[in-house]
């Protein structure tokens, strides 16, 4: 299950490890990426620093990291092919992998249903 932050992160918890990347609807957002850079593996992340900075027909984004943790794996893909960011926002862009987050992190973020009431301009 995917858990989404309100700065349009998605998480996905597989055993130790999460995975990171940006919703579908940041995606539309952001316009054609095209330059992707992606935080260091060993990295220490805190939530609601930058995680990696993406660039876009329309700007130069942070994305904020919507948990806490220390990079395991980048995408490394992402740096040849940016745009899967905005192919495959949800499945083939992901942009990394942390381990040792904290649960009340992971249990503060919404869960699908809410993000999209959220979306939407309702309360979650």
């Amino acid at each position: 299950m995917k858990h989404y932050s309100e700065e349009h992160q998605w998480v996905q918890v597989d055993g130790d490890t999460v995975t990171v990347g940006i919703s579908a609807f940041a995606a539309e957002e952001l316009g054609e990426v095209n330059f992707v850079e992606l935080p260091e593996p060993g990295a220490a992340i805190t939530a609601g620093d930058t995680l990696c900075v993406v660039e876009s027909v329309k700007a130069a984004s942070d994305v904020i990291a919507p948990v806490s943790g220390r990079v395991v794996e980048i995408n490394a893909s992402l740096t040849e092919n940016p745009g899967q960011l905005n192919d495959s926002p949800e499945k083939d862009g992901w942009i990394c992998r942390l381990c040792q987050v904290p649960a009340d992190e992971l249990a503060a973020l919404m869960d699908e249903k809410n993000y999209q009431r959220f979306l939407h301009g309702d309360k979650p």
